[in-house]
């Protein structure tokens, strides 16, 4: 991400509490998959990039214990701030308010970003720059969204919001991400960024959609942005649009699987 508040950015702002309840449904088992991959060893000092209320930076700096170090890093105050009182009895966790792409301290053990890369306004620029910060030898991990993961939230979200707000339905403009976003492209974009014995492990994850779980992916991810500049009377309305919706096709799970791609940083 840029130091520029963007509309997703807004919108994490805005989540941070509800990002936190959604947390035990989807962003632990992600942030627990991603720290796993990393081989986090005690007293390893962990860069963790785009860190959120602390998915995986919470689990790494319990790996690490007391001699080891995690600087988390977020943009989102709010989301900051809620990660510091998460992690208040991890003294070894430092909580960050600041730009993952412009962080110069470097020679970690390991520098892991959980759902994070794809949000940099240069995705390929950013994930280097982040690499950058490990030392040689050191790990890299990254996650992302498995191609068609989340797509069927957001496409029921959409109509909702296209319905009663009597608009267009919202479109994401394509990018890098939607052109590796399986096994095979990722582990090849990842082997030519300064990364040598890349491996990507496909984390399947399907997520109970009953409507608390699938309004709070909704208030509690990114597509609260949809929400952005919605009146309360207006946003209950989508709720109920959007449930129904998700009804009326039958939709009682979603695909919430990801992408871990790790390597090593020559």
């Amino acid at each position: 991400m840029s130091s520029r508040k963007v509309g997703t950015q807004r919108a994490f702002d805005a989540a941070a509490a509800d990002f936190a309840a959604l947390g035990r449904h989807l962003w632990e088992p992600i942030g627990a998959a991603t720290v796993a991959a990393a081989g986090i060893a005690e007293g390893d000092r962990i860069l963790d990039a785009c860190c959120g209320t602390g998915a995986s930076a919470i689990p790494a700096a319990r790996a690490v214990g007391a001699g080891g170090v995690v600087d988390a890093i977020d943009l989102s105050g709010p989301m900051i701030g809620e990660l510091r009182r998460l992690s208040a009895e991890l003294p070894q966790l430092r909580a960050h308010e600041a730009d993952a792409t412009a962080w110069d301290t470097g020679d970690y053990d390991v520098v892991q970003s959980a759902l994070g890369i794809f949000f940099f306004p240069d995705m390929t620029d950013g994930t280097e720059r982040l690499i950058g910060r490990a030392r040689s030898g050191g790990r890299a991990v990254f996650t992302i969204w498995r191609r068609g993961s989340m797509v069927t939230a957001g496409r029921h979200l959409g109509r909702a919001v296209a319905a009663v707000t009597d608009s267009a339905p919202p479109e994401r403009e394509p990018g890098l991400i939607d052109r590796i976003n399986e096994a095979g492209p990722y582990s090849e974009w990842l082997s030519g960024r300064r990364l040598s014995d890349v491996d990507v492990v496909v984390n399947e994850l399907r997520l109970a959609m009953t409507p608390e779980i699938a309004w709070l992916v909704v208030i509690g991810s990114g597509f609260r942005g949809l929400l952005d500049d919605l009146e309360p009377g207006v946003v209950e309305q989508v709720r109920e649009r959007y449930l129904d919706s998700l009804l009326a096709e039958g939709v009682t799970e979603l695909d919430a699987t990801t992408l871990i791609g790790s390597g090593t940083v020559r």
